[in-house]
């Protein structure tokens, strides 16, 4: 069995080149990446040189580490012709990528092209990643319908990641993560049971950053929604732990039993939990790292 993290991020040469081929946002400027609603941000080259992190996958005993498209930058969102070759560069040496690397595919929701995002399947990706602000409403799950029916016919998950930040000056720099991010993954939760299920009732699907905590208002919705708050848990609908703790981990675990969480760290802006169960026991270190990531990818018990 494999130790998996279904979360990371590793920007490889072709991709790095095409951003810096751009010269509108999204674009890197040397190692200075510029976004359309957050201030420039200094990447460290080290924290995407392969050498070094495949050192550290192995020191975390990783099996698969599963790479994703950097959703906040906003490449999803750009027009066809401006975001076919970021998207381009990105398959292209994420399907190389060596083991212990896997990679989700990725795909425009500004222009829906099933064809293409099946030509990229075709490679071999884990599944597809999708940013949550395409899939925050019922208008969301209907321009994505035919990704989502992509999967559905090829047995692959969905993963739902913050998309790009709304633009608000001024704030702190932890703005986005904290409140933009976390909402649209609060909002791409309950968009799914409310829109996103009832159309595709076999779909698997993994929410980021536990999804914005949006599940451990279960007792709210109970109190507004009445029996639709009752209906059982999803077994095909996961949560990852990126960048949360033991606390928040054992919450969710409460809320959603520990069959539905799965590792992810959000390297390299985030590090692995110093205790893989996250102090919950082996048995849910286990489950967290090698059962339920095996059911979300294969959907094999």
């Amino acid at each position: 069995m494999t130790n998996v993290d279904v979360h990371q991020h590793l920007w490889t040469g072709s991709f790095v080149a095409a951003l810096r081929a751009r010269a509108e946002p999204p674009f890197l400027d040397g190692w200075t990446l510029h976004t359309a609603g957050e201030p420039p941000y200094e990447v460290s080259p080290a924290d995407h040189d392969m050498a070094r992190r495949t050192e550290q996958a192995v020191a975390d005993g990783l099996g698969r580490a599963l790479i994703s498209l950097s959703s906040p930058l906003g490449v999803e969102w750009l027009p066809s012709a401006e975001a076919r070759p970021l998207l381009d560069a990105y398959h292209r040496d994420a399907a190389e990528l060596p083991r212990p690397f896997g990679a989700w595919a990725a795909a425009g929701v500004h222009d829906i092209d099933a064809r293409t995002t099946a030509g990229y399947l075709d490679q071999g990706f884990a599944g597809l990643q999708l940013p949550a602000n395409a899939l925050a409403d019922a208008a969301g799950y209907e321009r994505c319908a035919p990704l989502l029916d992509l999967l559905t016919a090829r047995d692959l998950p969905l993963f739902i990641h913050p998309g790009p930040a709304a633009d608000i000056d001024p704030r702190p720099g932890w703005w986005p993560a904290m409140v933009p991010y976390v909402q649209q993954m609060h909002a791409a939760w309950f968009a799914f049971r409310a829109f996103g299920r009832p159309r595709h009732p076999r779909l698997r699907v993994c929410f980021a950053l536990l999804a914005g905590l949006a599940p451990l208002h279960g007792e709210r919705f109970v109190a507004r929604a009445g029996a639709e708050g009752h209906r059982e848990s999803d077994p095909n609908v996961f949560v990852e732990t990126s960048s949360y703790g033991p606390r928040a981990v054992d919450s969710m675990v409460r809320a959603l039993g520990t069959d539905a969480i799965v590792q992810g760290t959000d390297r390299p802006y985030a590090d692995p939990p110093q205790t893989p169960g996250y102090g919950l026991g082996g048995a849910a270190a286990y489950a967290f790292r090698i059962t339920n990531p095996r059911r979300l990818l294969t959907g094999k018990p």
